[in-house]
């Protein structure tokens, strides 16, 4: 009988750390977009479940995001551990798509994501309105996808050839109901429906790995300000969902075993003038509709410079140095050094890095600085000051208990999110942060 007990048990010692993995540990990443730390320290905000996980695990004050500072590629660093100009999604946009192609597919990125890791080792994944997933190596997933040119229609309508299982929202809607277009609609009802759909994923299937991605308060922020009444009501519907998102961890039998990670991509800035550099361009005989030389690609706080020959450069130089002493103070000028050094897309020649409350829009008949109708919010800047950074909670399993001093980019998160798991991953440009793990 001994005999036997000692054979299970070196068994179950030499079990795979991959299959211990799958059995055993869970890691829920929600990401909202346009969180501010703000949102879980300030009680303004009401976010009691955000405040919750904070005093229950480790949190920051703010963590640094990418440039640009905007959804697509940051989003892509999150689950890659590397910038946008070694994963290759640099806007959210590709440069000269049509209306409304976005970075919509997996295919874009060009370095490994824990999507890629986990299925390696046997780890069922979910996610929810995650960009650049249609086609991902995920489980279950409901990825963002709208229709191009912008027509008119409903998100479902248009995620729907894209779903995997191609059963996913029919049998949400066995257990929870039909949907409807209102279901979807990005001012509000749209993170309700998606914080159930992640909710139903990790009730039904546990997936080691799930994702969910929260949109209205970014969207809210944009068109009212950080601080709007309507910002406020966008955060204390997603913290709901956050609740709701707890209490199916609990109902499954989950929590003990799962680490919670609530993060974002950026910031937010009020946006109090908005600058068309293309106008410059135009104006120097570099750009007209028909053709050009030089141009940027503006990302809201930031230009990027693309030239079609290197020794247009210099006159380029020389166009910003004859701008007026009020516009030059609205901007700084970050040559290719700077940029390989925040990781930057390899394509263009130096960039344009808004100041606090300043947004480069398209166009070239605008010269210099115009005043924006108050209440407008943005980002996309250089992730080097306090309104631009997101934040960061952990809690649960795995996770020690207090406030996280070091510096902390979107980058480390890939990393983190692999130890939990216990998988290899290669985070190229990201690190495991001491100080979030709990010690032993």
């Amino acid at each position: 009988m001994k005999t036997i007990i000692y054979i299970l048990f070196f068994a179950a010692a030499m079990l795979p750390a991959s299959l211990y993995a799958q059995q055993k540990r869970h890691v829920l990443l929600i990401s909202i977009d346009g969180l501010r730390p703000d949102f879980y320290l300030d009680q303004a905000w009401k976010a009691p479940n955000l405040r919750k996980l904070a005093a229950s695990g480790v949190w920051s004050a703010g963590i640094s995001s990418v440039f640009p500072s905007v959804t697509y590629p940051a989003h892509t660093s999150l689950v890659t551990g590397a910038f946008p100009g070694r994963h290759g999604v640099y806007y959210n946009a590709p440069v000269n798509a049509e209306k409304g192609r976005w970075y919509w597919e997996s295919s874009y990125i060009r370095t490994p994501t824990l999507w890629d890791a986990a299925r390696s080792a046997g780890i069922r994944t979910g996610a929810v309105m995650w960009p650049v997933t249609v086609g991902a190596p995920i489980d279950y997933n409901f990825p963002v996808k709208r229709a191009d040119n912008d027509d008119e229609s409903d998100q479902l309508s248009v995620t729907q050839p894209y779903l995997q299982p191609a059963t996913l929202i029919r049998d949400f809607e066995a257990a929870h109901g039909k949907l409807s277009r209102a279901d979807f609609d990005n001012t509000g009802p749209l993170d309700a429906t998606m914080g159930k759909l992640a909710a139903h994923i990790i009730g039904k299937y546990k997936p080691g790995l799930m994702a969910v991605h929260f949109v209205t308060v970014d969207h809210q922020q944009h068109a009212h300000g950080r601080d709007a009444v309507a910002s406020k009501e966008a955060l204390a519907r997603v913290d709901s969902m956050v609740g709701t998102l707890m209490a199916t961890l609990e109902g499954a039998g989950m929590a003990k075993n799962t680490a919670v990670i609530v993060t974002g991509d950026h910031g937010m800035v009020d946006s109090e003038y908005s600058l068309a550099p293309n106008t410059w361009l135009a104006q120097a005989g570099l750009l007209d509709k028909n053709d050009w030389k030089a141009r940027f690609q503006p990302a809201g706080g930031a230009a990027f410079l693309y030239l079609k020959s290197p020794a247009d450069l210099q006159r380029v130089h020389q166009v910003l140095a004859a701008l007026p002493p009020a516009v030059q103070a609205s901007f700084r000028v970050l040559d290719r050094a700077a940029l390989d050094r925040a990781g930057v897309n390899p394509e263009v020649s130096l960039a344009l890095a808004m100041k606090k409350g300043v947004i480069a829009v398209g166009g070239q008949n605008q010269p210099g600085l115009v005043k924006l109708k108050a209440g407008k919010a943005g980002h996309g800047h250089f992730p080097d000051f306090k309104e631009i950074q997101t934040g960061f909670i952990a809690s649960g399993s795995g996770i020690g208990r207090s406030e996280l001093r070091k510096a902390l980019s979107i980058t480390d998160i890939a990393p983190l999110v692999a130890q939990l798991l216990g998988i290899p991953f290669n985070a190229p440009d990201g690190k495991l942060v001491p100080g979030i793990l709990k010690q032993h």
